[in-house]
């Protein structure tokens, strides 16, 4: 499907209990902030966009907030799922929780998969800073659409440049608005974003 905010891949779904909301704290704390800032939410059409994750101790896996829950103003641990296996090329993933995992699962795969140093991931919807990014050329190729292999393997080429992991911010060219921070902690990677859109109002 090509609509904002369904899923594309492959998902299986494993149905569980809710993590531990000592898993979910600071990555709730960041959320709630994001939503509140508007970087988080829906359309009119009430689309969801934006989602958040961390990696899960010391492995692939990752926690990360589940799909359709842009619109909602709160989460909960009913809002959250583990991904506990997943292939970009393949198009496919593994998650196991109360509800199936982002649609923009596979492109935090990408990240994680890139290195250790990569702990948290933010997506977010920021026009503006979109647009500064395309332009600094920070940025995946447009023909590269959200939520796709093609993404991922955008998402992993993209992170070979060393500029890109200076910065820890990216567009998501081929997604307007859609933006990616990453750090070693989801702190990190919020304040990555944070100081981005801050820079904009310092050059008005």
């Amino acid at each position: 499907m090509s609509e904002q905010g369904y899923i594309k891949f492959q998902c299986r779904w494993i149905k569980a209990k809710p993590l531990s909301c000592l898993y979910l704290k600071e990555l709730n704390y960041w959320r709630r902030i994001l939503y509140q800032l508007g970087l988080i939410g829906a359309d009119k059409h009430r689309i969801g966009f934006g989602n958040l994750s961390v990696r899960f101790k010391q492995t692939n896996q990752f926690i990360i907030t589940g799909t359709r829950t842009g619109h909602l103003k709160k989460l909960s641990s009913q809002h959250y799922v583990k991904v506990t296996s997943y292939n970009w090329q393949e198009n496919r993933l593994i998650c196991q929780g109360p509800i199936k995992a982002s649609s923009e699962s596979l492109s935090h795969g990408a990240l994680y998969q890139s290195g250790p140093e990569v702990q948290a991931v933010i997506h977010v919807h920021h026009l503006k800073l979109w647009k500064k990014l395309v332009q600094s050329r920070l940025a995946t190729s447009r023909k590269a659409e959200y939520g796709t292999p093609a993404m991922a393997e955008e998402i992993m080429k993209l992170l070979a440049r060393k500029l890109v992991r200076e910065k820890k911010i990216f567009a998501m060219a081929g997604h307007e608005g859609g933006i990616i921070s990453f750090g070693s902690n989801i702190s990190e990677a919020g304040q990555v974003l944070h100081n981005a859109i801050d820079s904009l109002w310092q050059l008005c």
